[in-house]
């Protein structure tokens, strides 16, 4: 079977975008195809799958897999390349439109320059901040409480978290210095933590000033990667609860792959703006 696929990237956060607009492809098999296209030896080489298709509630639709074949419910990333991919396409003829994802409804803005989308600020609406709802197991019964700074038990280190939700988990941990982040020890540790009954994205940030930090992450279900949008956007929002930087300003957040402006508005929504890149197009044989 021949799937023609684009690989794209957001700041290095690199997936295979199958066109569901022109292909259907078997339910059944798309974990096996996210974890066939993602392997660097056997496969294209990526961080997973992400499907652009038609929706009945929005502009376009966004069902992304991580590399292990677990679907999941939002990439902050995956949606500025979806956005890029329907507006060069001409499956939306408005620079502003919306995109589902497993998580909800969200707005997106192009920026386009000669017919091309480059940057796109992605409206994540309002964080979710109580613990049940992240989900966070409680020790103490009460699920509405934040989860803020929180004394965390990593096998004998003491951390503190901080949790938020952007349509997926995150739980942020601060460090002085980012080249010292334990992100291939602590990461995968506290990614499968039975606290997170649903796993959850680790973000190690240092804060740099009150409108830059740096940022490193440990993806649920694709372990290190060069960037992840929604982690940017859970940072920034741990941040300001955190009194770190300050709400309603554009933050700069470094990751390994580039830069993202991260805005918590005093709306309560989080604005992220960044570029989307396509790398190649092909086929891929399954």
């Amino acid at each position: 079977m021949k799937i023609p696929f684009t690989k794209m990237h957001g700041l290095g956060n690199s997936y295979i975008y199958i066109d569901g607009f022109q292909v259907e492809l078997e339910e059944d098999r798309l974990p096996e195809l996210a974890k066939a296209v993602s392997s660097v030896y056997t496969g294209i080489g990526s961080d997973g799958l992400i499907l652009v298709l038609p929706s009945d509630v929005a502009d376009v639709r966004m069902r992304i897999f991580n590399k292990d074949g677990s679907e999941a419910m939002n990439c902050g990333n995956g949606l500025r390349c979806v956005a890029k991919l329907a507006y060069d396409r001409g499956y939306v003829d408005q620079t502003e439109f919306t995109v589902e994802a497993k998580s909800g409804v969200v707005n997106a803005a192009v920026e386009v320059n000669h017919d091309t989308v480059h940057n796109v600020t992605i409206d994540m609406g309002q964080p979710i901040l109580e613990r049940g709802q992240i989900p966070m197991v409680t020790l103490t019964g009460d699920e509405q409480d934040h989860v803020i700074q929180e004394p965390f038990l990593v096998g004998e280190e003491n951390l503190y978290a901080t949790a938020v939700s952007m349509g997926n988990p995150h739980v942020v941990f601060y460090v002085d210095d980012i080249a010292d982040a334990p992100i291939d020890t602590v990461g995968p540790s506290v990614t499968n933590d039975q606290r997170f009954p649903e796993g959850v994205n680790v973000e190690f940030v240092e804060v740099l000033n009150d409108q830059e930090i740096n940022f490193r992450v440990w993806e649920r279900g694709s372990g290190i990667t060069q960037a992840c949008g929604t982690g940017a956007c859970a940072a920034v929002v741990s941040s300001v609860l955190n009194k770190r930087v300050k709400r309603g300003e554009e933050v700069m957040v470094h990751l390994d792959g580039g830069d993202l402006i991260i805005t918590w508005k005093d709306n309560g929504h989080v604005l992220m703006k960044g570029p989307a890149v396509t790398i190649a197009t092909g086929e891929f044989y399954l």
